[in-house]
C-alpha cells in the first residue's frame, strides 16, 4: 500500500476542510503506465515493447495490469477522502498513469502531498483552432497513382480525430459508392449508439466513434440538448477536419444551386476513428482530451489529428513540454502514433504557438492558389473590389441602391441596429423590393451575433435584387472570408472603398430638411464572384497562422527547437459540415463550409502522413515527420521565396518575406515526401534526452510525467535528431550533430550550407556515401560573427547523386559572452 494506516487516518481528517468550490484536477501517480511498464510489480509481467512494435492491448497481461492501476487510483482516493466528497472522472492507464478527479482546491492540496503522487494540476480549457487542395498539392497525379489510385489511397490506415465529433450521414463519409471496406484487425475501438436512433455511428469507413465529456459535465458546461451525449457533431468542426484528412473522393460541393467543385480528403480510403472531446460553445477540457487520446492509442490508431490547443498557458505548468497533455502525446508517439497538431491562430504576432513539443508535428496554415473576388460597379463608373461568393446581377442593367437606415418602417427600431440587415421585419419591403440593399458591417459580425448568411436571407425575404455589406471600421485581427450566398451580394472590406460607396450614395440621394430621402438615385451592379482566380503567388503564410519562436516555459524563454514544423493549406478550405453546426454562423444548416484556420492545416498533414505510412508501414512517427519536413518547399509557384501575410501599422494587409518562424521547414510537398532519400529518425529515449538537457527542467519533474529517470543525455537540446536546427543562445562557436538514415538505394550526398552573414556555418563532412539502410553522422558548426539582437536564418542542403534533395532549416541568435 502507498500510505501507512496512520498517514491514511490523518489525511482522512483533513477532508472536513473541503470548503472550496470543486474543480477538475489531473494527477499523475508513481508507477509506469501500460506503454512503458517493464515489470517489477509482483504478479504482473513486463508489457513494454520496442518502439517500432505495437502492444497487444487485448492481452490478459495488459487488461490485468490496467485493472491493477485503476484499483490503485480508486484506493488512493478512497483513503484520502470520504465517500461522496469527490468524483473520479477518468483513470489514465495506457499512456500516463493517473486520473482526473473533481475535488476542491483544499482536497487537491491534500492529494498533492500524498505519498506516491507525482503531480496534481488544475485542468485547463482547450479550443478548436479554426477542396481544391488535393489538386494544389499534386495528389491525384503525383501521389495517389503510386498507391493504386484514389480508391486505395490510405487503405487500412486509421486516423483518429480528437475533435467535436462527426456527422456520419454526410456523403464524404458514406460507403454506398465505394468498394466494400474489410475489417482492420489492428483496430479495437468501439462504436457508440446514437441515443435517438439507436443506430451506431460506424459504417466501415468510420470504424470507431466515442465521446468524452466527464470533465465538461463536472464543470457544469455540458448541455446534452445542443452538445449531444454521443459522437454526433454538434458543431461542424469535427466533420470538417475528418473530411479534409480522409473524406471520400469526388464529392460535389453544392450550395445555393451552384457546384463549387468536388471535394476529397488527402487519403480518401483511410479509416476514420472519432473521439469527440470538443463541444459547441465552450471548446473542451484537457481531462476529456487526454482521455480521448489515451483511448485512441489504446484502440490502435496510426495517425492522430489534433485541431485543438490550449486557450492559454496551463495555470500550474511552467514548462511547455511537460504537462499531462504533452506527456500523453509523448507516450502516443512511443506507441508508434504520428501526431499532427494545429500550431494555433494567434498570428501574425511572434511567440503565439500553442503546439510546442518535438514529438508533435506542429502545422502552420497557408493560403493556396485559389482566391474568390468580386466587384461592385457604381453608377458613376467607379469599380469597387470586394469579396462575395455569389452570382452576378443582370449584366446589362444597373439597380437602385437603398441603404437600410433609409428604409426603416419606424424610427423607433433604431435600437435594433437595423444597418446590419439582420432583421427583415424592421425594413420597408416596398422600398427594398427590386433594389440593391446597402448594409453596414457592425461589431456584431466580429463577435458572431450577425452573419453574412443572415444579410442574404434578409435581402431575399424583402425581394431585393442583391445586397452590399460595407466595412467602415476594422477591428484589429478581423479576417474576412468569402461566404457562399444564393443571391448577388458583396462585402466591401477596404474601408476607403466603403467610404467611396457612401460618398457616392449620399451625393446621389436627395433628402428633405428632416433628412428623409426624397428619391433614391444611386445605382450599381454586382459582378460574378463564383469563379475562383488561381494565383501563382501561392502558397503564402496566412495572417492568422501562429508564429515562432518556440518557447520552453511560460516566462516565454526561447526553446532550442523550431516550431512550427511545416506549412499546409489552411485558408478557405471547402469540406464537409454538420447541419447541426453553429460554429460558423454563415453555415448554419449547410452540408459544406468554406472556413480557415490551422485547424484546417493539421488534417492536411494527418492525411498526407497516412499516405506516407501506407507506403512505409514500419516507419516511426519521427521518420514520417522528417520525410514531410526535408522535402518541403520554401518557394511559391512562381519560384519566389514564400511570403507571409502581415499587418501594417494601419491594420492594412501587407506581405513580408517569410522565415522558418512562419513556415517551419516549408510548405508540404506530398509527392517528394513519399521518397525522401534520407530521414532524421528519433525515438522515445531521444525525446527524454531533449528534456533532460533543456536548461530549467528539473529531472524530478521529468520523472513525474514520464516515469523515466534522466539516464539519457545529448549534451545540448539542439542535438535532438530533428529535421531542423535551432540554437536560441549561440555563444562563440557551437557544433550541432545530426544522424541521417538512407531509406533509398546507395547514394552519395554533397552537403552545402547557407546562413545570414551574422553567423558563420560549416558542415562536416562535406560529402558522404550511404548504403541502403545505413546511418551516418554529420556535424554543423555555427560561429558568431556579429551580434545583431535578432535571429539569423539559413539551411543545410544535402544533394544526392540520384536526385534526392534533403533540406533542413537552421535558426540561431548570436550573443557575446
Amino acid at each position: 500500500m502507498w500510505v501507512s494506516e496512520l498517514g491514511c487516518a490523518v489525511l482522512v481528517l483533513f477532508t472536513v476542510l473541503t470548503i472550496g468550490k470543486a474543480e477538475i484536477y489531473i494527477a499523475t501517480i508513481e508507477g509506469e503506465p501500460i506503454i512503458s511498464y517493464k515489470g517489477g510489480v509482483d504478479g504482473f509481467e513486463a508489457i513494454a515493447v520496442e518502439s517500432d512494435e505495437k502492444i497487444d492491448t487485448t492481452s490478459e497481461m495488459v487488461t490485468s495490469y490496467a485493472r491493477h492501476l485503476e484499483k490503485k487510483h480508486d484506493m488512493l482516493l478512497g483513503m484520502l477522502f470520504e465517500h461522496g466528497t469527490y468524483k473520479k472522472l477518468y483513470s489514465y492507464r495506457h499512456l500516463i498513469n493517473g486520473f482526473a478527479v473533481h475535488i476542491s482546491p483544499e482536497q487537491a492540496e491534500i492529494l498533492r502531498r500524498a505519498p506516491g503522487v507525482r503531480s496534481v494540476e488544475r485542468d485547463w480549457k482547450v479550443r478548436k483552432l479554426t477542396i481544391h487542395t488535393p489538386q494544389f498539392l499534386g495528389l491525384p497525379t503525383g501521389v495517389w497513382p503510386t498507391g493504386g489510385g484514389f480508391d486505395k489511397a490510405g487503405e487500412n490506415i486509421v486516423i483518429g480525430f480528437v475533435d467535436s465529433g462527426i456527422y456520419p450521414h454526410h456523403p464524404s463519409f458514406a460507403t454506398y459508392n465505394t468498394e466494400p471496406y474489410g475489417p482492420v484487425p489492428k483496430y479495437r475501438g468501439k462504436c457508440e449508439l446514437d441515443p435517438d436512433t439507436k443506430r451506431d455511428f460506424c459504417n466501415g469507413k468510420i470504424i470507431g466513434a466515442q465521446h468524452f465529456a466527464e470533465a465538461a459535465i463536472a464543470a457544469g458546461q455540458f448541455n446534452p440538448s445542443v452538445d449531444f451525449a454521443s459522437p454526433m457533431d454538434g458543431d461542424g468542426h469535427g466533420s470538417h477536419t475528418a473530411a479534409i484528412a480522409a473524406g471520400n473522393n469526388g464529392i460535389p460541393v453544392r450550395m445555393h444551386g451552384h457546384e463549387f467543385g468536388k471535394a476529397s480528403g488527402m487519403a480518401p480510403r483511410a479509416r476514420i476513428a472519432v473521439y469527440k472531446a470538443l463541444y459547441r460553445y465552450f471548446g473542451g477540457y484537457v481531462a476529456d482530451v487526454v482521455a480521448a487520446i489515451d483511448q485512441a492509442v489504446y484502440d490502435g490508431v496510426d495517425i492522430l489529428n489534433l485541431s485543438v490547443g490550449p486557450n492559454s498557458p496551463p495555470a500550474d505548468t511552467k514548462i511547455t513540454f511537460l504537462n499531462p497533455f504533452d506527456a500523453t502525446l509523448l507516450s502516443a508517439v512511443k506507441a508508434g502514433v504520428f501526431v499532427a497538431q494545429a500550431a494555433g491562430n494567434g498570428g501574425p504576432f511572434s511567440k503565439t504557438l500553442v503546439s510546442y513539443s518535438p514529438w508533435i508535428a506542429s502545422v502552420a496554415a497557408a493560403i493556396d492558389d485559389r482566391r474568390y473576388k468580386n466587384h461592385l460597379t457604381l453608377g458613376n463608373g467607379k469599380i469597387l473590389a470586394g469579396i462575395g461568393l455569389s452570382p452576378a446581377t443582370d449584366p446589362n442593367q444597373s439597380f437602385t441602391l437603398v441603404a437600410a437606415n433609409d428604409v426603416l418602417l419606424d424610427s423607433s427600431v433604431m435600437k435594433y441596429s437595423p444597418a446590419d440587415c439582420q432583421r427583415p421585419e424592421v425594413l420597408n419591403k416596398n422600398l427594398v423590393q427590386g433594389n440593391i440593399l446597402l448594409c453596414g458591417y457592425s461589431f456584431n459580425f466580429v463577435v458572431g451575433s450577425a452573419s453574412v448568411k443572415k444579410v442574404a436571407e434578409t435581402a431575399k425575404s424583402l425581394g431585393a435584387i442583391g445586397f452590399v455589406l460595407a466595412v467602415e471600421n476594422v477591428s484589429p485581427g478581423t479576417k474576412f472570408d468569402p461566404v457562399p450566398i444564393g443571391i448577388p451580394g458583396i462585402l466591401i472590406t477596404d474601408v476607403s472603398k466603403s467610404l467611396d460607396l457612401i460618398d457616392y450614395y449620399n451625393i446621389s440621394t436627395p433628402r428633405d430638411w428632416t433628412g428623409r430621402v426624397k428619391s433614391f438615385k444611386a445605382t450599381g451592379s454586382i459582378g460574378d464572384g463564383l469563379m475562383p482566380i488561381l494565383h501563382k503567388s501561392a502558397p503564402q503564410v496566412a495572417l492568422f497562422s501562429a508564429r515562432g519562436p518556440n518557447i520552453k516555459d511560460f516566462s516565454f524563454q526561447d526553446a532550442d527547437l523550431l516550431k512550427p514544423d511545416i506549412l499546409a493549406p489552411g485558408s478557405l478550405i471547402w469540406a464537409a459540415w454538420s447541419p447541426n453546426g453553429t460554429d460558423e454562423p454563415n453555415y448554419v444548416g449547410e452540408g459544406f463550409a468554406l472556413i480557415s484556420g490551422t485547424s484546417m492545416a493539421a488534417p492536411h498533414i494527418a492525411g498526407i502522413a497516412a499516405l506516407v505510412k501506407q507506403k512505409h508501414p514500419h516507419w516511426s512517427p519521427a521518420a514520417i515527420k522528417s520525410a514531410l519536413m526535408t522535402t518541403s518547399t520554401t518557394l511559391d509557384r512562381a519560384g519566389r521565396p514564400l511570403q507571409a501575410q502581415q499587418n501594417s501599422d494601419k491594420e492594412v494587409m501587407t506581405f513580408v518575406t517569410a522565415t522558418p518562424f512562419d513556415y517551419g521547414s516549408g510548405h508540404v510537398n506530398p509527392r517528394a515526401a513519399l521518397n525522401p532519400g534520407l530521414i532524421f529518425d528519433a525515438g522515445y529515449e531521444d525525446y527524454l534526452g531533449f528534456l533532460c538537457t533543456t536548461p530549467g527542467i528539473d529531472a524530478h519533474e521529468i520523472k513525474n510525467y514520464t516515469s523515466s529517470p534522466c539516464n539519457y543525455t545529448m549534451g545540448h537540446p539542439w542535438n535532438l535528431n530533428t529535421a531542423s536546427i535551432t540554437v536560441s543562445h549561440l555563444v562563440r562557436t557551437q557544433t550541432v550533430t545530426r544522424t541521417v538514415t538512407n531509406v533509398a538505394e546507395e547514394e552519395t550526398y554533397v552537403i552545402r550550407t547557407r546562413m545570414a552573414p551574422a553567423i558563420a556555418i560549416e558542415a562536416s563532412p562535406r560529402a558522404m556515401t550511404l548504403l541502403p539502410g545505413a546511418s551516418r553522422k554529420f556535424s554543423v558548426t555555427l560561429t558568431v560573427r556579429s551580434v545583431t539582437g535578432t535571429y539569423s536564418f539559413g539551411e543545410v542542403l544535402m544533394q544526392g547523386s540520384r536526385g534526392h534533395k534533403v533540406r533542413i532549416p537552421v535558426v540561431a541568435m548570436g550573443y557575446r559572452r
